[in-house]
C-alpha cells in the first residue's frame, strides 16, 4: 500500500455527526472517500418519509453528502440549501429540503445509488456515499433496569431513536430484517479499500449496526484493508451512560467477536484507563494510537484540522 493518503482508498462507516465529523477530516487527506451510512432511523423528517414513501431514511445520507461537498461558494451554497429545515405548522414542518430531493431523486430514477450520485454531483461532493443496506432497517435493543420493580431485567426497545435515547443500559441490539441484503456497491468498496475506518458515532445506533448485515461484516473481515477504529469523544452520553472507552470496545467484540482492527484512535480526555484500553484494543489485534482531536475548551467537538492529522499520520504508516 502507497503511504501517499491521497491516493489511497478509504471507506468510512458509521451514521450522523459521528460520520459527517469523520468525513469532514478525511476529505482534507484523501480524494478517493466513500461513506457507508446506517439506514436505520426512525425519527424525525426521515422518520416521517421512511413511513410515508417506504423509502430509506434519507437524513444520515443527506448529513454525509453535505460533509464531502466541494469547498467552493457553490458547494456551500447546496450544502446549506439541503441542510435547511422548514419551520411553520404545516406538513412541511421539520423537513430537511435535502432529505425531500434524496427522495425524489429515488422516485425518478428507482435506485439509491444512482439518486446519491446525482445529489453528489450538485454538490461537488469529494467522494461517494451509499447506504449500509438495500432496504430500511430496524434496531431492537435488550435493555437493562428501565422497569424500577425490577432493576436487573431486560426490556426490548424498538427503534433507532427510542434506543439511543434510552434510559436504561443497552446490552445488546439486533436488526430486522435479522439478515438484510447489503449494498453491493458498498460491499464491493470495503473489498477494494486501503483503509476501513468505523466511528464515531453513536455506539449501537450508527457504529455496531455494520456489523451485523452479513455481506458487510464479510467483507469487513475479509478485506485486505487496514481496519481503524475512531472512538467517541464523550463516553458517557445517551445509550452507552456510564461506559469507559475499554467497555465500548468489549461491547464491539461481543458483537463482532471475530472483527479485526489494526488501530483504535482515542483522544486523550477518553482514556481514563490506559491499560484497560490496550487491553481491550488488544483483543482485537489493535494498537490504541492517542492523539488530541477535540476542539479545546468545547467537549465532544472534532477538531477537524486535528482529526485530518491524526488520520493522516495513522496512514503514513506503513502496514
Amino acid at each position: 500500500m502507497t503511504t501517499d493518503v491521497s491516493a489511497q482508498r478509504i471507506v468510512a462507516l458509521g451514521g450522523g455527526h459521528g460520520l459527517a465529523a469523520s468525513l469532514g477530516a478525511l476529505r482534507l487527506v484523501s480524494e478517493q472517500i466513500t461513506a457507508i451510512v446506517t439506514v436505520a432511523d426512525n425519527g424525525g423528517s426521515s422518520g416521517r418519509l421512511r413511513e410515508e414513501l417506504g423509502v430509506l431514511p434519507p437524513g444520515d445520507l443527506r448529513m454525509a453528502l453535505s460533509a464531502l461537498c466541494d469547498e467552493t461558494e457553490w458547494g456551500h451554497i447546496w450544502r446549506d440549501v439541503l441542510q435547511h429545515r422548514f419551520q411553520g405548522t404545516g406538513p412541511l414542518n421539520g423537513h430537511a429540503l435535502g432529505n425531500l430531493l434524496i427522495v425524489a431523486l429515488w422516485e425518478l430514477h428507482d435506485d439509491p445509488v444512482v439518486g446519491l450520485e446525482l445529489v453528489g454531483r450538485l454538490l461537488g461532493a469529494r467522494g461517494r456515499v451509499l447506504p449500509m443496506a438495500s432496504v430500511p432497517l430496524s434496531i431492537s435493543a435488550d435493555v437493562r433496569g428501565l422497569d424500577p420493580a425490577r432493576p436487573d431485567g431486560m426490556t426490548t426497545v424498538e427503534g433507532q431513536a427510542q434506543v439511543a435515547t434510552t434510559d436504561g443500559e443497552v446490552c445488546g441490539i439486533r436488526l430486522s430484517p435479522a439478515d438484510p441484503p447489503a449494498c453491493e456497491p458498498a460491499v464491493a468498496a470495503v473489498r477494494d479499500a486501503d483503509w476501513v475506518i468505523l466511528g464515531p458515532g453513536s455506539w449501537f445506533t450508527s457504529v455496531m449496526p455494520h456489523l451485523l448485515v452479513p455481506d458487510l461484516r464479510d467483507a469487513l473481515l475479509e478485506t485486505r484493508a487496514r481496519r481503524m477504529l475512531t472512538l467517541n469523544l464523550e463516553m458517557h452520553t445517551g445509550e452507552t451512560a456510564g461506559f469507559s472507552a475499554a467497555r465500548h470496545l468489549e461491547t464491539l467484540a461481543t458483537h463482532a467477536p471475530d472483527m479485526r482492527f489494526d488501530v483504535v484512535l482515542a483522544d486523550p480526555s477518553v482514556v481514563d484507563g490506559e491499560v484497560a484500553l490496550r487491553a481491550a484494543a488488544a483483543r482485537f489485534g489493535a494498537e490504541v494510537f492517542v492523539s488530541t482531536v477535540a476542539i479545546q475548551g468545547q467537549p465532544g467537538r472534532h477538531d477537524t484540522l486535528r482529526l485530518a492529522a491524526a488520520y493522516r499520520d495513522i496512514m503514513r504508516t506503513p502496514g
